[in-house]
């Protein structure tokens, strides 16, 4: 997918009593790296349900695993369940996977799911109230009245097939794994375009009514939170999302800002008011999304952080006149800033990203990503249409939380692989 291979999650909708103890203790899903050697499956082979008497008392994780500049969290579906690998995103609803039979599909690094399989697989009727929700269904009587639906990304990049319900499973820290019966998904027969081998389908942790997390909220209220682990292929880490009371983000160095929801609701609009570069400031004077409040969408699915030309212009040109070393031809396409690192390293400048209440100061490994052996790029680029999006290398090594309730998402400093 090049440079926007990540895009796919903001684009989404673009272009087209059982439980209650689960709030008090929440739970965990542990986010790895691709690379790394710890096995991105769990044995799920035994579930808690909803309700047990001491889950207050218990964490749940899964696997996420960083694929490049993507992570990818790991959940099961069906009875028995079985393991799938899905990109996860702030920016996007829907959850989706290929499934059997599939007429056209791109090539997955591993099986399909099969619905027949699942003894707790049903398809969804026109009349039901998701196929009502998901934006992009279509009924007609050869389909039998079952719901169909399709997704278009912003590269033309697509999946279709049968809107679902089914049994997710989602691992625990204690050795047994937490089900969540009944969750929406989409049985995608139909998917073409740029998706990578490893990703099995989109995990969507939106704002909207069909997002995992919503569909979630009578279990885990209306807190989570992430921790993002910077890619190296030898890294034995993992990163975390937290569900719950375990999903907020408290103490030393916290800063929080408010988000709005427009529509469609899937996205978390934040408001971008400036950024820093060491002691010079440019201010930001709006995006596609809007002039003042929620002028930029937070997407961790998106890798590099997205802001209109104008702005983008005047940020390259300040970034580079603050740094001394020698520039180099871009071997990735969108990446205009890079640097070669060969005779040794360039000193990053300090910056800072003003948000509404909140001033989030960035690491040097959030402002540029290695891209070649001796190859360092800034980890922004320009957008066509003036949109804006806050990409995860811009997220890494801080601990991210979302209040659905407060509608604020704030930011913790933090070496994620140890969180």
């Amino acid at each position: 997918m090049a440079a926007l291979v990540s895009f796919c999650s903001l684009f989404l909708t673009l272009i087209i009593s059982t439980a209650t103890a689960a709030k008090a203790g929440g739970f965990i899903v542990e986010l790895i790296h691709r690379d790394s050697p710890k096995s991105p499956f769990y044995n799920t082979s035994e579930a808690y349900r909803f309700n047990p008497p001491s889950i207050s008392k218990i964490s749940f994780k899964s696997s996420i695993i960083a694929n490049n500049n993507e992570y990818l969290m790991k959940i099961s579906l069906g009875t028995p369940p079985f393991p799938i690998l899905a990109v996860m995103g702030t920016g996007s609803d829907l959850v989706w996977t290929q499934c059997q039979p599939c007429s056209h599909c791109y090539v997955q690094d591993g099986p399909l799911f099969n619905p027949s399989s699942s003894s707790t697989y049903r398809t969804l009727s026109c009349s039901s109230r998701q196929c009502q929700i998901v934006e992009g269904t279509v009924c007609s009587s050869e389909m039998e009245s079952i719901c169909h639906y399709t997704v278009t990304y912003g590269d033309q990049s697509f999946t279709s097939g049968d809107l679902a319900v089914d049994t997710i499973t989602i691992g625990s820290t204690t050795g047994r794994p937490l089900a969540l019966p009944e969750t929406t998904f989409g049985c995608g027969h139909n998917n073409e375009g740029s998706f990578k081998e490893e990703w099995f389908g989109m995990i969507g942790l939106g704002g909207g009514a069909m997002s995992l997390i919503s569909q979630m909220r009578n279990s885990i209220g209306d807190k989570f939170s992430y921790c993002l682990v910077p890619h190296t292929k030898r890294s034995r880490s993992s990163g975390k999302i937290n569900f719950g009371s375990n999903g907020a983000v408290s103490g030393a160095g916290v800063v929080s800002t408010p988000f709005v929801q427009k529509t469609p609701e899937t996205f978390y609009m934040l408001t971008l008011q400036a950024i820093s570069v060491e002691d010079d400031k440019i201010i930001f004077t709006g995006s596609f999304f809007g002039k003042s409040e929620g002028n930029i969408v937070i997407d961790s699915g998106t890798s590099f952080t997205v802001l209109p030309f104008d702005f983008y212009s005047k940020l390259e040109a300040l970034v580079s006149s603050k740094i001394h070393g020698q520039q180099a031809d871009s071997p990735v396409e969108d990446l205009r800033l890079c640097y070669n690192i060969a005779k040794g390293n360039i000193r990053v400048p300090q910056m800072t990203v003003h948000f509404m209440g909140a001033e989030v100061k960035l690491k040097p490994g959030n402002i540029f990503v290695q891209v070649r052996k001796h190859i360092l790029c800034f980890a922004f680029i320009h957008s066509v249409n003036d949109f804006a999006i806050y990409g995860n290398l811009l997220q890494r090594n801080f601990l991210v939380g979302y209040d659905t309730h407060k509608h604020t998402v704030s930011f913790k400093p933090m070496d994620c692989t140890k969180a």
